[in-house]
């Protein structure tokens, strides 16, 4: 064998293997992130965002040309932002910001439009000019653009309908928050999948429920107004 054939041998074997090995990390990342973000101990929280910051720091650094570990080390930096200062946290999201626009620009189709749906949702949460980078426009473009690439997906259907609650959009909301109920389990994150399919179904049914309140409301209201005629 040649060397130059040698070389073409492990590009050939090695870009599989790397891929696995990454498909792998970023699992084992999406887990243990999703045990820690959904239970309510604060003081674990605290304690283990920070481990995962460097997981994923190293990740990015390890895979530079990948989109993926970029998508979850702004993630991860996006939660830990809530146990942050003010002026840390907003500059917390700024660098999330960045990393989400660069792993877009890599590739906008990694882990099924990820980084539109968590840029989209950084958007409509942080504050607007002149405090941070908010803005509902292009939280709605960015949201439309992750459900062009993933439309039945969990993720992109929960997050447009909750910009759409945010906004006062129940009625609209309330099929993407179905979409989102509906949404088969994936077999690497069944359990984060659950637990947002589950607050997918407490909102539907909160929106239904002030949907029911605002009829009675104004059927109240009619009939109060026909007894004081």
């Amino acid at each position: 064998m040649s060397k130059a054939t040698g070389v073409v041998f492990l590009i050939l074997f090695a870009g599989p293997l790397r891929a696995t090995e990454l498909t792998t990390a970023i699992s084992h990342l999406e887990s243990d992130w999703a045990s820690v973000y959904y239970q309510s101990d604060e003081t674990r929280q605290r304690q283990t965002y920070p481990q995962l910051l460097e997981k994923a720091a190293e990740l990015t650094k390890r895979y530079p040309n990948a989109a993926e570990p970029k998508i979850w080390q702004a993630t991860i930096i996006a939660t830990n932002a809530a146990f942050q200062s003010s002026l840390s946290a907003l500059s917390s999201l700024e660098t999330a910001k960045v990393l989400l626009e660069e792993a877009i620009a890599q590739n906008p189709n990694a882990l099924d439009g990820a980084a539109y749906v968590t840029l989209g949702t950084l958007y409509y949460m942080v504050p607007g000019w002149p405090v941070s980078f908010g803005d509902n426009q292009l939280a709605e473009q960015m949201l439309k653009a992750s459900l062009k690439i993933n439309p039945n997906g969990i993720d992109a259907n929960y997050f447009y309908a909750d910009y759409l609650l945010q906004q006062d959009r129940s009625a609209e909301a309330e099929e993407y928050l179905r979409k989102a109920i509906q949404a088969p389990l994936r077999k690497q994150q069944v359990f984060a999948d659950s637990q947002l399919q589950n607050e997918a179904k407490l909102a539907l049914a909160n929106t239904q429920q002030r949907k029911s309140n605002a009829g009675k409301n104004k059927f109240q209201s009619l009939f109060t107004s026909a007894t004081a005629d």
